[in-house]
């Protein structure tokens, strides 16, 4: 089992445009990556998010996009829950919920979806196992960063590439303090 990561980012390290725009990514399509996407998800048992990426899905999407996998989302406030989701509101530290989303995947892995601000928490707290940072061949000059942190990290190991047509590149990290 292991905490991963999983997100686009531009050349700059974006990972959304101001105002949590993703319309520069959208561009892209999903063709290109669903085979590649629908096997990383096969292995996830359960999903983390913060506020800002779980409000995004909710005004994008009609449909809850993970109707079968558990979600927790780290937030202060009260928001809605779609139907049929199972969505757990948690606030505090990454660690004192890591169990729990540990035992809600079983087997399978923990995926930390969407913005940096909490993948940099995971990666603070000892807890980010694998980062799977598709690179988009675009620089986007500010917005939401991809990894944030408050001070270095030790070196990440390379583990696999994965290029996409069209010039996206997939880079797999294993971070260093892995605990796979």
């Amino acid at each position: 089992m292991t905490t991963t990561y999983y997100v686009a980012s531009s050349l700059d390290g974006f990972v959304s445009a101001p105002g949590d725009d993703l319309d520069w990514l959208m561009q892209f399509g999903f063709e290109p990556f669903q085979e590649h996407y629908d096997r990383f998800f096969a292995g996830v048992g359960a999903i983390v998010m913060g506020s800002t990426t779980y409000e995004w899905l909710l005004a994008h999407d009609d449909t809850w996009a993970y109707p079968d996998l558990p979600t927790w989302v780290f937030t202060s406030r009260e928001l809605p829950v779609p139907d049929g989701a199972e969505v757990h509101f948690v606030s505090g530290s990454v660690g004192d919920h890591q169990a729990t989303l540990e035992r809600a995947a079983g087997e399978r892995d923990v995926w930390v979806v969407g913005g940096g601000l909490l993948a940099a928490q995971y990666q603070q707290a000892g807890l980010l196992d694998e980062l799977r940072v598709t690179v988009m061949p675009i620089a986007l000059g500010a917005g939401t960063p991809l990894l944030p942190v408050a001070a270095p990290t030790p070196v990440f190991e390379l583990v696999g590439t994965t290029p996409f047509a069209g010039g996206p590149v997939e880079l797999h990290y294993r971070s260093a303090h892995s605990r796979s």
